[in-house]
């Protein structure tokens, strides 16, 4: 499938339609969902025939396997919007720090987490756990402001074997919330595609 239509596809799933700010619920767009997964599968075969995880899934603007939301009225837009698009998602309602899942249970992740402006280092506290479950690559979106701060952590703290932004986008914020003071904000953020250790020892041996 080529990108543009790709990005036509997801453009016409359902959002969020009461965004909870505690849980920094943001819609990601058609843009940057289509080029996450375009980029995972045509320059890194990293989705097709391949398990993959959602971290936060929110509506489900990702095709995967696994879905996982603590949010149950997000988890039923994302059940809506994958029988649009006829694809089979199995949902997981559950905080991605309770999931207790033991070993590589899945072999890519694909997430937009929080980017922690409520809870500081959210988005590093997901980024921790997709690097102890995917057994073959990470792609995960973050502020670029942070960028050597979560690259020096990724390779220090997570033992991720390589740390690399693929691309920087233009993330559209959209006035949601009360205190949302302009009607839209341009955030750069970077696509990572972060590698964890065991798949590039695999690769060597």
């Amino acid at each position: 499938m080529k990108l543009k239509q790709l990005e036509g596809l997801l453009g016409g799933l359902q959002q969020f339609p009461q965004p909870k700010v505690e849980l920094e619920q943001y819609p990601t767009g058609p843009h940057i969902a289509s080029r996450m997964l375009f980029t995972a599968e045509n320059s890194f075969e990293d989705v097709s025939d391949k398990v993959v995880a959602d971290f936060g899934c929110g509506c489900a603007l990702i095709r995967h396997v696994l879905g996982i939301d603590i949010d149950p009225e997000s988890l039923e837009i994302a059940s809506n919007n994958a029988e649009e698009l006829e694809v089979d998602i199995d949902f997981i309602q559950s905080n991605v720090m309770d999931l207790g899942w033991r070993g590589r249970i899945v072999d890519t992740v694909i997430m937009n987490p929080p980017f922690g402006t409520r809870k500081k280092g959210a988005d590093l506290d997901f980024l921790s756990v997709a690097l102890k479950v995917a057994s073959q690559a990470v792609y995960s979106l973050h502020k670029t402001s942070t960028r050597d701060h979560v690259k020096r952590t990724a390779l220090r703290d997570f033992n991720a074997s390589s740390a690399e932004v693929i691309c920087e986008l233009r993330y559209d914020v959209p006035k949601m919330y009360k205190f949302h003071k302009k009607k839209e904000v341009d955030i750069a953020v970077d696509l990572w595609r972060f590698v964890p250790a065991a798949s590039h020892q695999s690769r060597n041996t």
